[in-house]
């Protein structure tokens, strides 16, 4: 899809590189914006445990079992930014898809953004010709997964030591 214009071309280059760090100050910012420490660190310990579920783990054991090459490699062109690696999934949605998920349960208008602008960054690497679309829908479904783990664990109700002595159950 590239080589149309200079300009799409720059516009998706811009996006597709540089938009990742937009969201990465957007999701700084968003730590600083909650009231008092206490949101603040369930905020930063919440993204931090997704971004390492999303990116650090799920993405390279998929990465491990499946080297899928980029497109530029696999069809023979010139890609509009660099990139190295395997292709599937991408570890840009994963983690940005991951902490869009955070950000949506904290507050949903700011989640649609995050979200809306995490696609906006995955449809760019699709046209600069770093990813496949399989490969942005791959990093969704992993971010959303991370963020399913890391919730469950951090919100499930622990059983008071007490009830369970108290109630024995059957014998």
């Amino acid at each position: 899809m590239a080589g149309w214009s200079i300009f799409t071309d720059a516009v998706g280059a811009f996006l597709a590189k540089y938009l990742a760090y937009l969201l990465g100050l957007v999701a700084v910012f968003f730590i600083f914006k909650q009231d008092g420490w206490k949101m603040r660190i369930k905020f930063f310990l919440q993204a931090a445990l997704v971004a390492i579920v999303s990116r650090g783990i799920l993405t390279e054991i998929i990465r491990f079992l499946y080297d899928r090459p980029r497109p530029f490699v696999a069809l023979g062109f010139s890609p509009l930014v660099g990139e190295s690696g395997a292709s599937f999934p991408s570890g840009h949605a994963a983690f940005f898809f991951a902490l869009g998920f955070v950000i949506f349960l904290i507050n949903r208008h700011w989640g649609y953004w995050f979200l809306s602008l995490s696609l906006l960054n995955g449809l760019a690497r699709i046209f600069v010709g770093v990813h496949y679309p399989s490969d942005i829908l791959g990093g969704i479904l992993i971010g959303l997964a991370a963020w399913g783990l890391v919730h469950f664990l951090l919100n499930r109700k622990e059983v008071a030591p007490e009830a369970v002595i108290d109630n024995p159950g059957p014998l």
